[in-house]
């Protein structure tokens, strides 16, 4: 009897509105820039050199994603869900990764002048490296990228 109640009291679940789903699809070196992508879903998808600058990207998923050499120059991933992806040689410059899920993620040779990454999770390994270059401060936000990583 108890699943019945269950079935007639639960209350469905809803896509968020203007949501997009690039799940999995190629979008290599196509342009995003400035566009309102809040929430969007990018999980696995190839996104080489694809140009994100000043886009919104807040409480997005990108894990499994490849941004190898993409732009995302003043883009906004507050809150975002970037786990396991390649940012090798993306430009991060002035970018907002403010409480970005990035456990497993790669930063090598990425530009990170003036990004914040205040209170993102990233691997240890990777914060070292990164503190190694780590030069700026973010326009939006006011911290220095270094203090944002927590290097010495």
């Amino acid at each position: 009897m108890a699943w019945l109640w269950v079935l007639l009291s639960a209350t469905p679940a809803y896509a968020q509105e203007n949501t997009v789903n690039y799940s999995l699809t190629d979008l290599s070196y196509d342009d995003f820039s400035n566009l309102n992508l809040v929430g969007g879903v990018f999980a696995g998808a190839e996104m080489r050199g694809t140009n994100f600058q000043g886009a919104d990207l807040s409480e997005s998923i990108l894990t499994k994603g490849n941004l190898l050499k993409a732009n995302l120059k003043g883009a906004n991933l507050t809150d975002s869900w970037a786990d396991r992806v390649i940012l090798d040689q993306a430009i991060l410059t002035n970018a907002i990764l403010t409480d970005a899920m990035m456990i497993s993620t790669r930063f090598y040779d990425a530009e990170i002048t003036g990004a914040d990454f205040t209170g993102a999770d990233i691997d240890r390994y990777q914060i070292k490296l990164m503190c190694e270059r780590a030069t700026g401060v973010n326009p939006v936000t006011g911290i220095s990228t270094r203090d944002s990583l927590g290097c010495p």
